[in-house]
């Protein structure tokens, strides 16, 4: 549908119509405007951390201690 259609359409609506078209139009402007945003915003880059955090090279052994515990209570 081109500009004059929905001209022509909007213009044999009767006036309280007309509002709730206009107030359509700017929720959709605002609606847009939101989408835009968060597309703009920074995306997630996988690996951004890499190198900052650092683990213990036990970090395991405490959950393989208590599952040898819990088995050993069994």
């Amino acid at each position: 549908m081109d500009t004059i259609q929905l001209y022509k359409e909007i213009e044999t609506l009767p006036d309280d119509l007309k509002k709730q078209v206009y107030d359509f139009v700017e929720f959709l402007k605002q609606k847009s405007k939101l989408l835009n945003k968060k597309n703009n915003e920074k995306q997630r880059v996988l690996g951004r951390l890499k190198g900052k955090i650092q683990m213990a090279d036990d970090f395991d052994e405490r959950s393989t201690l208590k599952q040898n515990k819990q088995i050993n209570e069994i």
